[in-house]
């Protein structure tokens, strides 16, 4: 899934990082990741550590680290697969608010992939209303239908506008995938590992849990993520609501991370508020917090030092010329040994 932040390209770096800090064998540790997106970094830790919490404000965030975090014993899924990709679409919600062809006029989708969308989305519900599938199916399949949904969106990647035009890859009829590896699900996973995941504000969270290691990946600017991912909230919850302007937009959570005025305030707080010995901070040079305000705050509460790497940043489409160029950008990797 293409996603604003991902640290898929950086995973190894602060994989690296960590264990250089903390030490190698890390079998024993509770690992955080406070803001985790598609959960890529927990994923990553997931073999390695006791156990993992995860947590993230967004539901369709929710949705993918309830699979790839919270899913770690075996189940069927073949034929549940099989079956969601042989039905005939619907003209339901996403096809009629958000489709082509839709009373909406809005092109986030093909006609026919809106309708597909639609039709997978209500099996699954039905599934669950009539207990043919458990909790960890329930998510594992909508997991899969939220990632397959994202590879035919006809937007730059993210969901704060769609294309004029249909896009080549986003006329291609949706498959559904299987959101799972087995490294990522069954593989080197203790049977006793009891993960948790978590919905909250992570300011309030974190009052509320402890543990080793904390990995924090707040938003770095004023991009609101439950605007531009809400299309994915919207087929996870698959609720009654009615979609605002020309996006389609529905209500969404407004994090002070992404306010300038309120985001050192809430890094203060959540750090003095941490219970964790090791606190990670990733942050770019491009953030609404300078490196130096940063370090300010974490050496109040211990041993403060900074590891840095040069990457490419995200770019938002390659196959449309919307003037979202690449450029190189670095990543801040702060490291708070707390006292």
């Amino acid at each position: 899934m293409n996603y604003i932040g991902s640290k898929h390209k950086l995973s190894s770096f602060i994989f690296e990082t960590v264990t250089k800090t903390c030490g190698k064998d890390i079998s024993e540790k509770v690992f955080c990741d406070l803001f985790a997106g598609t959960g890529i970094v927990g994923r990553n830790f997931k073999p390695h550590v006791k156990h993992v919490i995860a947590n993230d404000v967004e539901y369709y965030s929710y949705v993918l680290n309830r699979n790839y975090i919270g899913n770690h014993i075996a189940f069927e899924y073949e034929e549940f697969i099989y079956e969601l990709n042989s039905l005939k679409g619907k003209k339901g919600f996403i096809f009629q608010n958000y489709s082509e062809g839709g009373k909406a006029d809005r092109n986030y989708f093909t006609s026919e992939n809106g309708q597909k969308i639609d039709a997978v989305r209500l099996q699954i519900k039905n599934w669950k209303e009539a207990s043919q599938i458990t909790e960890d199916q329930y998510f594992f399949l909508l997991a899969s239908l939220l990632e397959s949904a994202d590879k035919v969106a006809n937007t730059a990647s993210v969901y704060g506008a769609y294309l004029k035009h249909i896009k080549k890859s986003a006329a291609k009829t949706v498959v559904i995938q299987p959101a799972m590896t087995k490294r990522d699900l069954f593989s080197e996973i203790l049977p006793f590992q009891k993960n948790q995941i978590f919905q909250k504000d992570a300011n309030q969270l974190i009052k509320k849990i402890e543990g080793d290691i904390l990995y924090l990946d707040p938003p770095y600017n004023a991009r609101q993520y439950g605007a531009n991912y809400h299309l994915l909230n919207t087929i996870a919850k698959y609720d009654t609501f009615v979609p605002r302007g020309k996006t389609g937009l529905r209500d969404y959570y407004k994090s002070d991370w992404c306010r300038t005025g309120e985001v050192l305030k809430s890094f203060e707080e959540l750090i003095e508020k941490a219970q964790f010995s090791h606190i990670f901070l990733s942050y770019n040079n491009e953030g609404l917090m300078s490196q130096k305000e940063v370090q300010a705050v974490m050496e109040r509460f211990g041993k403060y030092s900074l590891k840095t790497k040069k990457y490419q940043r995200f770019k938002a489409d390659k196959t449309e010329n919307r003037n979202h160029k690449a450029s190189e950008t670095f990543e801040y990797l702060h490291i708070l040994e707390k006292l």
